[in-house]
Protein backbone atom coordinates (compact mmCIF):
# COMPACT_ATOMS: atom_id res chain seq x y z
CA UNK A 1 0.00 0.00 0.00
CA UNK A 2 2.85 2.37 0.77
CA UNK A 3 4.34 1.53 -2.76
CA UNK A 4 1.39 2.39 -4.47
CA UNK A 5 0.82 5.93 -2.12
CA UNK A 6 4.04 6.51 -3.56
CA UNK A 7 4.03 5.76 -6.82
CA UNK A 8 4.11 8.98 -9.21
CA UNK A 9 2.36 9.40 -12.67
CA UNK A 10 4.75 9.32 -15.85
CA UNK A 11 2.81 12.08 -17.25
CA UNK A 12 2.19 15.13 -15.24
CA UNK A 13 -1.39 17.05 -16.50
CA UNK A 14 -1.70 20.56 -15.86
CA UNK A 15 -5.26 21.69 -15.29
CA UNK A 16 -5.37 23.60 -18.51
CA UNK A 17 -4.33 20.61 -20.41
CA UNK A 18 -6.80 18.66 -22.53
CA UNK A 19 -5.31 15.11 -23.43
CA UNK A 20 -7.32 13.27 -21.12
CA UNK A 21 -10.51 14.75 -21.70
CA UNK A 22 -13.16 13.53 -24.64
CA UNK A 23 -13.20 15.37 -27.62
CA UNK A 24 -16.67 17.54 -27.12
CA UNK A 25 -15.54 18.43 -23.87
CA UNK A 26 -11.98 19.71 -25.95
CA UNK A 27 -14.14 21.72 -28.05
CA UNK A 28 -16.05 23.66 -25.56
CA UNK A 29 -12.59 24.62 -23.65
CA UNK A 30 -11.24 25.83 -27.03
CA UNK A 31 -14.48 27.86 -27.99
CA UNK A 32 -14.20 29.19 -24.46
CA UNK A 33 -10.43 29.96 -25.09
CA UNK A 34 -11.22 31.85 -28.20
CA UNK A 35 -14.14 33.47 -26.35
CA UNK A 36 -12.40 34.56 -23.06
CA UNK A 37 -8.53 35.04 -24.45
CA UNK A 38 -10.41 36.73 -27.58
CA UNK A 39 -8.08 35.76 -30.21
CA UNK A 40 -9.32 38.64 -32.23
CA UNK A 41 -7.21 38.46 -35.32
CA UNK A 42 -8.13 35.09 -35.88
CA UNK A 43 -12.18 35.51 -35.71
CA UNK A 44 -10.62 39.07 -37.88
CA UNK A 45 -9.47 36.31 -40.29
CA UNK A 46 -12.99 34.17 -40.15
CA UNK A 47 -14.81 36.96 -40.94
CA UNK A 48 -12.43 38.40 -43.60
CA UNK A 49 -12.65 34.69 -45.12
CA UNK A 50 -16.87 34.61 -45.21
CA UNK A 51 -16.69 37.91 -46.92
CA UNK A 52 -14.29 36.51 -49.84
CA UNK A 53 -16.83 33.68 -51.04
CA UNK A 54 -17.78 34.73 -54.22
CA UNK A 55 -21.53 33.54 -55.43
CA UNK A 56 -19.57 32.12 -58.30
CA UNK A 57 -17.77 29.96 -56.42
CA UNK A 58 -20.49 28.01 -54.88
CA UNK A 59 -22.13 25.25 -56.83
CA UNK A 60 -25.26 24.90 -55.62
CA UNK A 61 -27.62 26.71 -57.68
CA UNK A 62 -30.42 27.92 -54.76
CA UNK A 63 -27.76 28.62 -52.57
CA UNK A 64 -25.33 30.95 -55.30
CA UNK A 65 -28.80 32.77 -56.04
CA UNK A 66 -29.38 33.33 -51.51
CA UNK A 67 -25.97 34.04 -51.34
CA UNK A 68 -25.86 36.38 -54.41
CA UNK A 69 -29.03 38.42 -53.69
CA UNK A 70 -27.77 39.06 -49.69
CA UNK A 71 -24.68 40.24 -50.96
CA UNK A 72 -27.14 42.77 -53.39
CA UNK A 73 -29.12 44.13 -50.69
CA UNK A 74 -26.29 44.22 -48.56
CA UNK A 75 -24.55 46.44 -51.57
CA UNK A 76 -28.08 48.56 -52.11
CA UNK A 77 -27.93 49.68 -47.85
CA UNK A 78 -24.74 50.72 -47.97
CA UNK A 79 -25.30 52.83 -50.92
CA UNK A 80 -28.31 54.65 -48.82
CA UNK A 81 -26.41 54.63 -45.78
CA UNK A 82 -23.59 56.70 -48.08
CA UNK A 83 -25.72 58.91 -49.95
CA UNK A 84 -27.90 59.88 -46.74
CA UNK A 85 -24.55 60.98 -44.98
CA UNK A 86 -23.61 62.82 -47.64
CA UNK A 87 -27.07 64.91 -48.29
CA UNK A 88 -26.55 65.48 -44.35
CA UNK A 89 -23.26 67.12 -44.59
CA UNK A 90 -24.68 69.06 -47.65
CA UNK A 91 -27.30 70.42 -45.34
CA UNK A 92 -24.96 71.10 -42.52
CA UNK A 93 -22.68 72.38 -44.83
CA UNK A 94 -25.33 75.27 -45.84
CA UNK A 95 -27.35 75.66 -42.42
CA UNK A 96 -23.41 76.95 -41.17
CA UNK A 97 -23.13 78.99 -44.43
CA UNK A 98 -20.10 77.01 -45.29
CA UNK A 99 -18.97 75.37 -48.69
CA UNK A 100 -20.42 71.70 -49.18
CA UNK A 101 -17.78 69.19 -49.82
CA UNK A 102 -16.96 68.45 -53.54
CA UNK A 103 -18.63 66.12 -55.47
CA UNK A 104 -16.80 62.70 -56.43
CA UNK A 105 -15.84 62.52 -59.88
CA UNK A 106 -17.27 58.56 -60.58
CA UNK A 107 -14.10 56.85 -62.12
CA UNK A 108 -15.15 55.80 -66.00
CA UNK A 109 -13.24 54.15 -68.66
CA UNK A 110 -13.94 57.55 -70.61
CA UNK A 111 -11.64 59.32 -67.50
CA UNK A 112 -9.02 57.10 -67.33
CA UNK A 113 -8.28 56.60 -70.39
CA UNK A 114 -4.63 56.03 -71.87
CA UNK A 115 -2.52 58.99 -72.32
CA UNK A 116 -2.55 59.85 -76.09
CA UNK A 117 0.04 62.43 -77.43
CA UNK A 118 -2.42 63.22 -80.28
CA UNK A 119 -5.17 64.60 -78.12
CA UNK A 120 -5.96 67.99 -80.04
CA UNK A 121 -5.17 71.16 -77.58
CA UNK A 122 -6.86 74.30 -77.89
CA UNK A 123 -3.47 76.43 -78.60
CA UNK A 124 -2.24 73.59 -81.12
CA UNK A 125 -0.57 75.93 -83.75
CA UNK A 126 0.36 73.21 -85.81
CA UNK A 127 -3.67 71.94 -86.00
CA UNK A 128 -5.17 75.01 -86.99
CA UNK A 129 -2.30 75.57 -89.90
CA UNK A 130 -2.95 72.11 -91.21
CA UNK A 131 -6.88 73.06 -90.78
CA UNK A 132 -6.75 75.67 -93.22
CA UNK A 133 -4.73 74.18 -95.86
CA UNK A 134 -6.87 70.46 -95.91
CA UNK A 135 -9.00 68.80 -98.47
CA UNK A 136 -12.61 69.86 -96.39
CA UNK A 137 -11.68 73.70 -96.24
CA UNK A 138 -13.28 74.57 -99.16
CA UNK A 139 -16.11 73.46 -98.30
CA UNK A 140 -16.50 74.37 -94.51
CA UNK A 141 -14.94 77.98 -95.44
CA UNK A 142 -18.76 77.82 -97.71
CA UNK A 143 -16.82 78.59 -100.54
CA UNK A 144 -18.31 75.68 -102.34
CA UNK A 145 -21.86 74.07 -101.52
CA UNK A 146 -21.82 70.37 -100.67
CA UNK A 147 -23.16 68.09 -103.15
CA UNK A 148 -23.45 64.32 -102.23
CA UNK A 149 -23.61 61.14 -104.33
CA UNK A 150 -25.64 58.19 -103.00
CA UNK A 151 -24.94 54.84 -104.18
CA UNK A 152 -25.47 50.80 -103.58
CA UNK A 153 -22.35 48.68 -104.19
CA UNK A 154 -22.38 46.83 -107.10
CA UNK A 155 -24.45 43.10 -106.42
CA UNK A 156 -26.85 44.56 -103.52
CA UNK A 157 -29.93 43.51 -102.19
CA UNK A 158 -33.02 44.65 -102.96
CA UNK A 159 -34.14 45.16 -99.77
CA UNK A 160 -31.95 48.86 -99.16
CA UNK A 161 -33.97 51.18 -100.35
CA UNK A 162 -35.20 52.09 -97.31
CA UNK A 163 -32.20 53.21 -95.52
CA UNK A 164 -31.13 55.20 -98.54
CA UNK A 165 -34.34 56.59 -99.10
CA UNK A 166 -34.26 57.60 -95.40
CA UNK A 167 -30.65 59.09 -95.81
CA UNK A 168 -31.47 61.31 -98.74
CA UNK A 169 -34.14 63.06 -96.35
CA UNK A 170 -31.36 63.60 -93.38
CA UNK A 171 -28.62 65.05 -96.02
CA UNK A 172 -29.49 67.91 -97.85
CA UNK A 173 -29.12 68.49 -101.25
CA UNK A 174 -28.29 64.84 -101.66
CA UNK A 175 -29.17 62.28 -105.36
CA UNK A 176 -29.08 58.89 -105.16
CA UNK A 177 -27.97 57.11 -108.53
CA UNK A 178 -27.97 53.15 -109.28
CA UNK A 179 -25.23 51.78 -109.32
CA UNK A 180 -25.55 49.31 -112.19
CA UNK A 181 -22.49 47.37 -113.22
CA UNK A 182 -20.24 50.61 -113.09
CA UNK A 183 -16.86 50.39 -111.27
CA UNK A 184 -16.26 52.35 -108.42
CA UNK A 185 -13.62 54.38 -110.23
CA UNK A 186 -15.49 55.34 -112.72
CA UNK A 187 -18.43 56.71 -110.73
CA UNK A 188 -15.56 58.88 -109.38
CA UNK A 189 -14.32 60.06 -112.15
CA UNK A 190 -18.45 61.06 -112.97
CA UNK A 191 -18.97 62.56 -110.29
CA UNK A 192 -15.84 65.00 -110.36
CA UNK A 193 -17.64 65.87 -114.31
CA UNK A 194 -20.71 66.88 -112.49
CA UNK A 195 -18.97 68.75 -109.38
CA UNK A 196 -20.42 66.10 -106.24
CA UNK A 197 -18.00 66.78 -103.17
CA UNK A 198 -19.05 63.63 -101.61
CA UNK A 199 -20.25 59.95 -102.78
CA UNK A 200 -21.80 57.84 -99.99
CA UNK A 201 -21.77 53.95 -101.12
CA UNK A 202 -24.26 51.70 -98.76
CA UNK A 203 -22.98 48.35 -98.86
CA UNK A 204 -25.42 45.60 -98.56
CA UNK A 205 -25.33 41.88 -98.72
CA UNK A 206 -27.56 39.16 -99.65
CA UNK A 207 -26.88 36.61 -97.27
CA UNK A 208 -30.16 34.33 -96.64
CA UNK A 209 -32.25 34.38 -94.52
CA UNK A 210 -31.65 37.76 -93.44
CA UNK A 211 -32.12 38.12 -89.70
CA UNK A 212 -32.81 41.94 -89.50
CA UNK A 213 -32.47 45.08 -91.96
CA UNK A 214 -28.73 45.24 -89.08
CA UNK A 215 -27.47 42.24 -91.37
CA UNK A 216 -28.82 43.48 -94.48
CA UNK A 217 -26.78 46.82 -94.46
CA UNK A 218 -23.23 46.31 -92.65
CA UNK A 219 -20.76 49.31 -94.38
CA UNK A 220 -21.21 52.54 -95.06
CA UNK A 221 -18.29 54.00 -97.40
CA UNK A 222 -17.17 58.04 -97.34
CA UNK A 223 -15.56 59.54 -100.53
CA UNK A 224 -14.42 63.13 -100.16
CA UNK A 225 -13.88 64.56 -103.81
CA UNK A 226 -11.95 65.42 -105.51
CA UNK A 227 -9.28 64.76 -103.45
CA UNK A 228 -9.98 62.17 -101.07
CA UNK A 229 -9.57 60.97 -98.19
CA UNK A 230 -11.79 58.31 -98.14
CA UNK A 231 -13.09 56.23 -94.81
CA UNK A 232 -14.73 52.75 -94.53
CA UNK A 233 -17.12 52.50 -91.62
CA UNK A 234 -18.94 49.93 -90.43
CA UNK A 235 -22.49 49.94 -89.70
CA UNK A 236 -24.52 47.93 -86.97
CA UNK A 237 -27.91 48.46 -84.83
CA UNK A 238 -29.79 50.56 -87.68
CA UNK A 239 -33.08 51.13 -86.94
CA UNK A 240 -35.44 52.58 -89.30
CA UNK A 241 -37.87 55.63 -88.88
CA UNK A 242 -41.02 53.03 -88.89
CA UNK A 243 -39.56 50.85 -86.11
CA UNK A 244 -39.12 54.26 -84.13
CA UNK A 245 -42.07 54.92 -81.15
CA UNK A 246 -43.72 58.07 -81.72
CA UNK A 247 -41.00 59.18 -84.23
CA UNK A 248 -41.82 62.75 -86.11
CA UNK A 249 -41.66 63.62 -90.19
CA UNK A 250 -38.42 65.70 -90.90
CA UNK A 251 -38.57 68.65 -92.64
CA UNK A 252 -36.69 70.22 -96.06
CA UNK A 253 -34.43 72.71 -94.00
CA UNK A 254 -31.46 72.39 -93.55
CA UNK A 255 -30.32 70.89 -90.19
CA UNK A 256 -28.13 71.87 -87.44
CA UNK A 257 -25.05 69.91 -86.94
CA UNK A 258 -23.69 68.33 -83.47
CA UNK A 259 -20.17 66.31 -83.41
CA UNK A 260 -18.90 65.52 -79.73
CA UNK A 261 -16.10 63.97 -78.60
CA UNK A 262 -13.44 63.97 -81.55
CA UNK A 263 -10.43 64.67 -79.52
CA UNK A 264 -7.57 62.96 -81.66
CA UNK A 265 -5.96 64.29 -84.72
CA UNK A 266 -7.44 61.31 -86.46
CA UNK A 267 -11.13 62.01 -84.78
CA UNK A 268 -10.36 65.26 -85.41
CA UNK A 269 -9.93 64.50 -89.34
CA UNK A 270 -13.24 61.97 -89.33
CA UNK A 271 -15.25 64.90 -87.64
CA UNK A 272 -14.20 66.98 -90.33
CA UNK A 273 -15.00 64.89 -93.25
CA UNK A 274 -18.39 64.20 -91.27
CA UNK A 275 -18.88 67.66 -91.67
CA UNK A 276 -18.25 68.54 -95.57
CA UNK A 277 -20.95 66.77 -96.07
CA UNK A 278 -24.11 69.29 -94.00
CA UNK A 279 -24.31 72.46 -95.50
CA UNK A 280 -22.82 75.17 -92.99
CA UNK A 281 -25.61 77.48 -92.92
CA UNK A 282 -28.44 75.47 -91.21
CA UNK A 283 -31.95 76.98 -91.01
CA UNK A 284 -33.17 77.51 -87.38
CA UNK A 285 -36.68 77.59 -88.61
CA UNK A 286 -36.86 73.84 -88.79
CA UNK A 287 -35.69 72.87 -85.63
CA UNK A 288 -33.64 70.05 -86.72
CA UNK A 289 -30.60 69.01 -84.80
CA UNK A 290 -28.08 65.96 -86.46
CA UNK A 291 -25.89 64.29 -83.95
CA UNK A 292 -23.01 62.48 -84.35
CA UNK A 293 -21.83 61.62 -81.04
CA UNK A 294 -18.51 59.52 -80.42
CA UNK A 295 -18.33 57.39 -77.47
CA UNK A 296 -15.21 55.00 -77.06
CA UNK A 297 -14.88 54.99 -81.05
CA UNK A 298 -18.42 54.19 -81.80
CA UNK A 299 -20.12 57.05 -83.70
CA UNK A 300 -23.39 57.11 -82.69
CA UNK A 301 -25.85 58.72 -84.84
CA UNK A 302 -29.09 60.12 -84.25
CA UNK A 303 -31.91 62.49 -85.84
CA UNK A 304 -34.39 64.92 -83.54
CA UNK A 305 -36.60 67.55 -83.98
CA UNK A 306 -36.60 70.31 -81.13
CA UNK A 307 -39.64 72.64 -80.07
CA UNK A 308 -39.61 74.87 -76.81
CA UNK A 309 -42.38 74.94 -74.80
CA UNK A 310 -43.70 76.57 -71.53
CA UNK A 311 -44.34 75.08 -68.34
CA UNK A 312 -45.96 76.69 -65.34
CA UNK A 313 -44.53 75.58 -62.14
CA UNK A 314 -45.70 76.77 -58.84
CA UNK A 315 -43.60 78.97 -56.17
CA UNK A 316 -43.96 79.82 -53.04
CA UNK A 317 -43.40 83.80 -51.99
CA UNK A 318 -41.97 85.44 -49.43
CA UNK A 319 -44.13 86.04 -46.19
CA UNK A 320 -43.90 90.36 -46.70
CA UNK A 321 -46.22 89.74 -49.86
CA UNK A 322 -49.26 88.71 -50.39
CA UNK A 323 -50.30 85.16 -51.58
CA UNK A 324 -53.03 83.27 -53.29
CA UNK A 325 -55.33 80.30 -51.41
CA UNK A 326 -52.89 78.03 -51.67
CA UNK A 327 -50.13 80.24 -50.79
CA UNK A 328 -48.09 79.43 -54.13
CA UNK A 329 -47.76 81.27 -57.50
CA UNK A 330 -47.69 79.81 -60.95
CA UNK A 331 -44.48 80.99 -62.91
CA UNK A 332 -43.55 80.17 -66.71
CA UNK A 333 -40.74 78.16 -67.57
CA UNK A 334 -39.12 77.12 -70.77
CA UNK A 335 -37.98 73.65 -71.63
CA UNK A 336 -37.26 71.60 -74.84
CA UNK A 337 -38.63 69.08 -75.99
CA UNK A 338 -37.30 66.37 -78.97
CA UNK A 339 -38.56 64.05 -81.27
CA UNK A 340 -36.71 61.57 -82.89
CA UNK A 341 -37.14 61.37 -86.55
CA UNK A 342 -34.58 58.44 -87.29
CA UNK A 343 -32.84 56.74 -88.61
CA UNK A 344 -30.21 55.78 -85.63
CA UNK A 345 -27.36 53.23 -86.60
CA UNK A 346 -23.95 53.38 -85.06
CA UNK A 347 -20.55 53.54 -86.91
CA UNK A 348 -16.83 52.17 -85.97
CA UNK A 349 -13.99 53.33 -88.42
CA UNK A 350 -12.13 50.81 -89.74
CA UNK A 351 -9.39 52.57 -92.03
CA UNK A 352 -8.85 55.73 -93.64
CA UNK A 353 -7.29 55.79 -96.93
CA UNK A 354 -5.19 58.72 -98.82
CA UNK A 355 -6.60 60.17 -102.07
CA UNK A 356 -10.24 58.49 -103.46
CA UNK A 357 -10.81 54.62 -103.24
CA UNK A 358 -7.93 52.36 -104.67
CA UNK A 359 -7.97 49.17 -103.54
CA UNK A 360 -4.49 47.98 -104.99
CA UNK A 361 -2.03 51.24 -104.73
CA UNK A 362 -3.61 53.15 -102.10
CA UNK A 363 -2.26 54.31 -99.20
CA UNK A 364 -3.76 54.39 -95.81
CA UNK A 365 -3.66 56.88 -92.75
CA UNK A 366 -5.32 54.69 -90.31
CA UNK A 367 -6.37 50.67 -90.27
CA UNK A 368 -7.60 49.29 -87.85
CA UNK A 369 -5.62 45.87 -86.41
CA UNK A 370 -7.02 43.05 -83.82
CA UNK A 371 -3.23 43.76 -82.24
CA UNK A 372 -4.51 47.13 -81.46
CA UNK A 373 -7.68 46.36 -79.10
CA UNK A 374 -5.25 45.50 -76.21
CA UNK A 375 -7.10 47.56 -73.92
CA UNK A 376 -10.63 48.26 -72.84
CA UNK A 377 -9.03 52.04 -71.75
CA UNK A 378 -7.07 52.77 -75.51
CA UNK A 379 -9.35 55.38 -78.13
CA UNK A 380 -8.36 56.30 -81.45
CA UNK A 381 -11.00 58.85 -81.87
Amino acid sequence: LNSHREAKPLVSVSPSSSLLLPSSCREDQRKRNDSGGGDEEELEAKQFTKKEILPSTIKNKDKRSEVHAKLKQQKKLEKRKKVKARDAAISRALELGEEPPAKKIPRTIENTREVDETVCMADDEELYAGIDADEFSSTLKRETTPKILITTCRFHSSRGPAFISELLSVIPNAHYYKRGTYDLKKIVEYANKKEFTSIIVVHTNRREPVVSLDHLIDALLFINLPEGPTAHFKLSNLVLRKDIKNHGNPTSHEPELVLTNFTTRLGHRIGRLIQSIFPQEPNFRGRRVVTFHNQRDFIFFRHHRYIFDSKETKQAESKGKSKDAKGEVPQQKVIARLQECGPRFTLKLTSLQHGTFDTKGGEYEWVHKPEMDTSRRRFFL
